[in-house]
């Protein structure tokens, strides 16, 4: 975690952001200051950092006051031309009994006046929340300088090792020539080489042209030879031919989740992209409408159940994931998670 400045990223990567651990009030401060500053750097009008500035204050005070190792995320989003804000508050409980109450003005269970939830969502461009009771609550805020683009079908996060400021997991997404396609890297080791290996796979993923996942996979392998390399896979989400393809080096995850509740394994060959591999082979996987396709890196360990968790199949892929985030995450590693819906 980390209370410092925002650091700047090189072109074209999904900007990790900074994470805040949230428990005393000096700590919402630094989370208000963050995002105004942030905001201040993509030239947001004053009137939005101004409402930013009251989604950040509200969202890192209700930590303080309700929450259990309350976490705060405070990133850049972007989509085409335009750059918004993002910020997402996580929770280990106590969780809320009734959503639709809490979010109402005039409720609270800390002796306040009860407008913070409401408050943040007023200011908010869009926002999505899921909570359970005895698990937690995980809430995502997106500020915009204007109307919000449309809702993304793919969102992830990472999070570094406990004492270090960079992650070296890495994801992207892309829409080429009418293919829909995510990378998720995991960078050897640790720190700030690691998280080099992943930027240089960001990089060439946004750089190649369209090409199928196992072609992406060996394009990725040729660029890391000057890294330290790193796990890495390609997914590529075909709703109209029914089928997600996939290809993978080292020890990524991928799991195809049905919307009956099924959940399907997907097979990444052994290696390290950019110094070991043997053949790289793709698969296809049955991909029905509605199905979510989670990737994530060995920092989470894969004893999820998203049928643990009542309504999460139905919130954005940036609520999926950091829920998975919060409860399957490890402090001993870095952590990415990459979450995709198909419409």
């Amino acid at each position: 975690m980390s209370g410092g400045a925002v650091a700047s990223l090189p072109e074209g990567l999904l900007d990790g952001g900074v994470w805040f651990r949230v428990e005393e009030p000096g700590t919402a401060s630094a989370v208000r200051r963050a995002a105004e500053r942030l905001a201040a750097s993509l030239d947001m009008p004053e009137q939005r950092i101004g409402d930013l500035s009251i989604v950040a204050a509200e969202a890192a005070g209700n930590l303080v006051k309700h929450a259990a190792q309350g976490t705060i995320l405070v990133r850049v989003i972007r989509a085409a031309d335009e750059a918004g804000v993002e910020l997402i508050a996580i929770d280990s409980g106590p969780g809320m009994i009734d959503v639709q109450r809490s979010i109402g003005d005039g409720h609270s269970t800390a002796g306040t006046l009860g407008i913070g939830l409401g408050a943040i969502l007023r200011q908010a461009s869009r926002w999505d929340l899921h909570s359970v009771p005895g698990k937690g609550t995980v809430l995502s805020v997106q500020v915009w300088p204007g109307a919000a683009p449309n809702p993304g079908w793919a969102a992830g996060l990472t999070r570094p090792l406990n004492g270090e400021t960079a992650s070296g997991d890495a994801y992207a997404v892309r829409e080429i020539d009418g293919r829909r396609q995510l990378l998720l890297s995991d960078g050897l080791g640790h720190g700030g080489l690691a998280a080099a290996a992943s930027h240089e796979a960001v990089r060439g993923f946004h750089q190649a042209p369209a090409v199928r996942p196992a072609q992406m996979v060996e394009v990725l392998h040729r660029m890391l030879g000057h890294t330290r390399g790193a796990a890495l896979a390609v997914a590529e989400l075909d709703a109209e031919a029914g089928v997600v393809r996939y290809a993978g080096l080292g020890n990524i995850s991928g799991t195809v989740l049905a919307p009956d509740g099924g959940r399907r394994g997907m097979v990444s060959m052994p290696g390290i992209a950019g110094h070991q591999r043997r053949q790289v082979r793709e698969y296809d996987y049955p991909l029905a409408p509605g199905a979510i396709v989670v990737m994530h890196t060995d920092g989470l360990v894969d004893r999820w159940n998203l049928a643990d968790y009542p309504g999460l199949v139905t919130r954005t892929p940036e609520v999926i994931a950091a829920t998975l985030l919060r409860d399957a995450g490890t402090r001993r590693d870095d952590a990415g998670v990459l979450v995709a819906r198909v419409s």
